[in-house]
Formats: C-alpha cells, structure tokens, sequence
C-alpha cells in the first residue's frame, strides 16, 4: 500500500481534533504544494522530463531546499525506472512517499515530548530570534505540561531583549507559575543560575530558561549559549537536558539559516515551528530535517494555547497533500 493510500485510510474519515488542526492549520501550504501536484498530474498523461521539472520546481517553492529536491526527484526518478512508473498521479505518490522516509530517517531519533530527568528538575533551554515566537511558545509549552500535572518555572534569561523579562512575566502571571528574572543587561548565566537553585528548592518538575535570540554576531551567541550550558551543567547533572529552537514558519529559507546558525552554537535536541497556518511554504519542516538532522518536536497551528500541537509526520504529510479531500 503505497503512503497515499494509507494516509487516506488512516485519516480520511478520522475525526479528531488534532487531524483537524493539521488540515486548517496547513491550508496554504497544501494551496501551494497538494493541489499543485494534483494540477500538475492532471496536465499529463505519462511523465517526462518536463514533468520532473515542474515537480522539482514545486518543492522549491515550497521551501523544501533545493539540495534536498534534487536529491529526492533523483530518487524518485530512479525508482519510476525500476518499477516501470509512467502515471503522473503514481509519480506524485512516489515522490511522497521520499519525502515520508527521507524525513524519518534522517538524523536523530524522532520523539516529541520532552524526556523528562528521573531525578530533580528537568532543564528546557529554548532560543530562537527575536519575533519567531518565542515567549508564546514558552507559555503554550508551560502550559502544556502544567496541564500534565507537572510544577513549572520561567526563568527570563534573555536579559538584553528589551521588554523580554516583562512579557514573560505576563505569561507566568497568567499560568500561575514562578518566574526568576534579573536586571536588564544583567548576565544570563547569572539568571539561570538563580533559576536551577530556585528550582531545586522549590521541587520544581521543568524549568523552561528563556535564552538569547541574537545572531548578529554568533561569537557571542556561542560564547553566551556555552556559558548557560556550563553553569547548569555544574548545578544538575547532565542538564540542560533539553534545548528547542522556535522557527518561524513564514520565514522559509532563512528559518533554514537560522536553524544552521543555531545548531553550530548550541547542542539542539528539537526544533518548533511556529505560524505554520500562516505559510504557504510548508516544505521548511523537511528542509530543516535535511539540514541539521534534528526532529521537529512541536508545530504551531493558530494562535490559541492549545494550537501548539505534538509534530506528527503522517498528520504532517496528509495536510500538506490530502487535506482537502474530506
């Protein structure tokens, strides 16, 4: 069974709430990816090289990356060949089922939720740029796992952001949770500090540090990132035990970028995408996957706190191509 057909089986005439969300939340980029590969079977009765080459042109600007097209028009070529497959409807199912394995196979182990330390608090370092969502996406982590019966606190380590201390006590004031912060410019090792001792002493389950954003100049960045690392390390044991950088989904290729940057400057163990109902350019999920080799552990799919929704690949792959098919 070809993974058309199994996405169609599995949730076609599912409803639920999360399979729902992928569906509205993905509507532009399926406008901009599954509908198009349905236009474009639809214009030929058996692929050629010219169809390949508006296949390739599709995933392109779909922000897949362009290495990663090619690498993945080449496989799909290939395996047409080897199993003498000329209709353009069965190409299309091909090229997706590439895209399904490319993605779980590369890099790390794919999980989701956060892996929580068997002993003391467990550390959550979360970096992204400024105005990828970052703070909201804090919030909507905190209050995920505060909603799981876990204790949680904000630590406001991303002194040098003005107003960063301010709208994340805000969110700490709304969920109810402690917050430490410092002054402004103060040194954000010196602030996490505070917080893993303050954790500790308070039985804290998850202490979520929010970090700098700045790649003006990585040097810093690496050398501010390894400080933070270094001073948690020496308070808890094998801690931070989980570090997640927030992309911003409109951001296409340069949310790529960002990722490379990021993952040369710090150990990343997941990746969030924020604002993906907002793009039409859904294909960054596989691109960043391709980059950098880490799992996309959460997607934004609206703006309320619970459009933070655990990335799921077949949910993923069934908004971007078969959505609208209900």
């Amino acid at each position: 069974m070809g993974l058309f057909n199994f996405l169609k089986n599995k949730f076609g005439k599912k409803k639920s709430k999360q399979k729902d969300k992928y569906v509205a939340g993905l509507e532009k980029s399926r406008q901009n990816f599954g509908d198009r590969l349905k236009q474009l079977a639809a214009r030929y009765r058996s692929v050629n090289e010219e169809y390949f080459d508006e296949l390739t042109e599709i995933l392109i600007e779909a922000d897949v990356g362009v290495d990663f097209t090619f690498d993945v028009i080449d496989e799909t070529k290939a395996a047409a060949r080897l199993d003498k497959i000329s209709d353009p409807e069965a190409i299309n199912e091909l090229l997706v089922d590439k895209l399904f394995v490319s993605y779980a196979q590369s890099g790390t182990a794919i999980i989701n939720e956060l892996q929580f330390a068997k002993d003391g608090p467990t550390v959550l370092l979360v970096v992204g740029v400024n105005g990828s969502g970052k703070t909201t996406t804090i919030a909507k982590l905190a209050k995920r796992y505060i909603d799981q019966g876990k204790s949680v606190m904000l630590v406001a380590a991303d002194t040098f952001r003005a107003g960063a201390t301010e709208q994340l006590g805000i969110w700490a004031d709304r969920l109810n949770c402690p917050l430490i912060s410092g002054k402004e410019n103060a040194d954000p090792a010196s602030v996490a500090y505070d917080g893993i001792h303050a954790a500790i002493n308070q039985n804290i389950d998850l202490v979520i540090v929010d970090t700098a954003g700045r790649l003006q100049n990585k040097v810093n960045l690496m050398n501010e990132l390894a400080k933070i690392n270094r001073v948690i390390e020496r308070e808890i044991e094998d801690a931070p035990h989980e570090t997640l950088l927030i992309i911003d989904g409109t951001t296409g290729q340069n949310g790529v970028l960002q990722a490379k940057a990021f993952n040369e400057a710090t150990t990343l163990t997941g990746v969030v995408i924020t604002k993906m109902d907002g793009t039409s350019k859904g294909g960054i999920i596989l691109a960043i996957r391709d980059e950098i080799g880490v799992p996309v552990r959460f997607i934004g799919l609206g703006e309320q706190m619970d459009d933070l929704q655990e990335f799921d690949l077949d949910q993923y792959l069934y908004g971007l191509t078969l959505g609208d098919e209900d």
